[in-house]
């Protein structure tokens, strides 16, 4: 079934305008309370948001549709998405949702939504969820004495900010390092310099006064520049940037440069490898991750599993397979030991951890092997099907018989946002530019012909 409502991350557009209006996330509350109904009990659903503007209103029209299909609504305020998928589970909720749009400026929004286990749901559950959005629910909503209530919940900040710092031993101090965190003005701001700070950490927090429309604007982890002159002007040994939900971070070595996702799966896989935590007998990445990525954790006796785009898929494969480190180069990782999905202070933390037992630089800690030449561009599109036409296809197989077997060429739409991604790869780097450039220009062409 074509989806109308659902991307890769719940459903996302810009705020206001369909699907993120009002009365669409009012039926998004009807109808996920209505499929998560099991059993007599007073129904919950956890609620938690970012700092958009958007999310006041978005937040008021999912406590209507929710409480019209008869569940109790806890609402969290603005807390990271790994937190509502904690809380979901530990106040045993039916349903958690989150209102972010994660890395995307503020315009935008979206509703990501979780199972009472903690975990973003299936394809076949969102589409459950789809196929009721357009159907009148009134004969299946609760009764007048059945409505659900609402309320906002005391101590949240304080139950994530344990539960992040139980991920690490007891006896493990951040004392001596200085540390930048970028907060993205998202929703962090709060808990993830606080977090630091009492684990000993003498932290300088940025970007940390949200004001509804400053979210990820010029910073966080898709913008790290700023972070990455502020660990200069410090002297600080490490920065952190999360984004607008907290749920992907990337880190800035002593030297300003940044790591990406790539980087830290490989050290936190190798880390636990070597400490015989590791299961799965590797990780599992995207297409997206580079070519180097899977040569090193080959060369270590590893493997690299690679799933289409998305944290859940990742986490999918996870859980079928039985690995416990997976993630994608944005820093969107995923250790399953503690989350059910991507947790950017968490995985902060692992890395902090791994520079304070070693006792060297961050930038030889974290940079574990050499990439691959890489290039991704975007080709934006209002409409049809780009892909599909001839030229397009002629250009693609052009491309991946000039690479060969050295390199790699992944193409496709993106979940989110009206683009197509190109991205190639491989030990040529003038070969990558030129096939990545040659694809982008027959793209645009499709597109201004259509």
């Amino acid at each position: 079934m074509s989806r109308r409502y659902f991307g890769t991350d719940g459903i996302r557009g810009r705020a206001n305008s369909f699907p993120m209006t009002g009365e669409v996330a009012m039926k998004v509350g009807m109808a996920a309370g209505l499929s998560f109904q099991r059993g007599s009990h007073r129904h919950r659903v956890v609620l938690g948001k970012d700092t958009r503007l958007s999310g006041y209103m978005l937040e008021n029209a999912l406590v209507s549709g929710f409480c019209a299909a008869g569940m109790d609504v806890f609402l969290l305020g603005p807390v990271p998405t790994p937190a509502v998928a904690m809380l979901a589970r530990s106040l045993r909720a039916d349903i958690g949702v989150m209102i972010s749009a994660s890395h995307n400026p503020f315009y935008d929004n979206g509703i990501k939504l979780f199972g009472p286990d903690g975990y973003k749901l299936s394809d076949e559950i969102e589409a459950r969820i789809e196929s009721m959005l357009d159907k009148d629910l009134d004969a299946e909503l609760a009764t007048s004495e059945g409505l659900g209530r609402a309320k906002r919940i005391d101590g949240v900040h304080d139950r994530y900010i344990e539960f992040a710092k139980r991920t690490l031993p007891r006896s493990m101090s951040l004392a001596g390092l200085r540390i930048v965190i970028d907060c993205a003005n998202g929703a962090a701001y709060k808990v993830a310099p606080a977090a630091l700070w009492e684990l000993g950490a003498e932290v300088i927090a940025i970007n940390d006064e949200p004001n509804g429309l400053n979210i990820n604007d010029d910073c966080g982890s898709t913008h790290p520049m700023n972070l990455c002159k502020k660990v200069h002007e410090v002297r600080a040994d490490i920065g952190i940037a999360l984004d607008g939900d907290a749920d992907r971070m990337v880190i800035v070595d002593e030297n300003g440069t940044v790591v990406d996702g790539d980087q830290i799966m490989a050290l936190i896989a190798e880390t636990w490898h070597h400490n015989g935590k590791l299961t799965g007998g590797g990780l599992v990445a995207t297409v997206m991750s580079n070519l180097g990525l899977e040569r090193h954790v080959n060369g270590l006796g590893l493997s690299l599993a690679r799933t289409k785009v998305g944290d859940r898929y990742v986490v999918e494969h996870m859980r079928a397979h039985g690995f416990n480190v997976g993630g994608e180069q944005s820093g969107h990782l995923v250790l399953s030991d503690f989350s059910t999905t991507g947790d950017g202070l968490v995985s902060a933390l692992q890395v902090l951890a791994c520079v304070k037992r070693s006792n060297r630089p961050a930038s030889e800690v974290c940079r574990r092997f050499e990439p691959v030449p890489q290039l991704l561009k975007n080709v934006r599109f209002a409409g049809g099907k780009p892909l599909e036409t001839a030229q397009v296809k002629a250009a693609i197989k052009d491309a991946r018989e000039r690479l060969g077997d050295a390199g790699r060429l992944v193409i496709r739409p993106s979940g989110t946002e009206p683009l197509i991604r190109v991205m190639a790869e491989g030990d040529d780097s003038n070969l990558v530019e030129q096939v990545v450039d040659d694809i982008v220009g027959v793209i645009a062409d499709a597109r201004t012909a259509a």
